[in-house]
């Protein structure tokens, strides 16, 4: 039986009553491997120039993604230099990092992988506007991904 705190988490998150009952997932033979190529991948600590910039396809990606989408990996991150944020546990707006990375570097093109919760609208609108104030055309796309770990788009 569920405390009122549990009940109340759950209630937050979306969860269903109960234990989850699904199916244990196939074990496939290969081994899941990181794809982060850089390191610091926070935005934050990311410098504005860096060697793994140029001619970089840039992943802008909120914290929780990782953990709701499995393939994160695989899907989006391979390939690309990753950066991750959360405005709100952050509690900044990262345009101005943003605009900087994009316009002083290289940049092929910007994934922008956000949760479907109101809190990403941060990321998203910060990321959108760095696009603009770069002065630069450059590709981009929004992918969302929802709390229980599907590809919205």
């Amino acid at each position: 039986m569920k405390t009122k705190r549990q009940k109340a988490i759950a209630q937050f998150a979306g969860a269903k009553e109960g234990p989850a009952e699904e199916p244990e997932p196939a074990q496939s033979a290969a081994k899941p491997v990181s794809r982060l190529a850089q390191w610091p991948c926070q935005i934050k600590p990311v410098p504005i120039q860096a060697p793994f910039f140029d001619g970089a396809k840039l992943l802008i990606a909120a914290d929780c993604t990782a953990f709701a989408y499995a393939n994160l990996h695989e899907e989006f991150m391979k390939g690309k230099v990753t950066i991750v944020g959360c405005p709100k546990l952050d509690d900044i707006d990262y345009t101005d990092k943003l605009t900087a990375i994009i316009r002083d570097n290289d940049i092929k093109s910007v994934t922008i992988v956000r949760m479907e919760v109101p809190c990403c609208d941060g990321l998203q609108r910060a990321a959108e506007i760095a696009l603009q104030a770069s002065g630069k055309f450059i590709p981009w796309q929004v992918v969302t991904i929802s709390r229980d770990g599907r590809v919205l788009y």
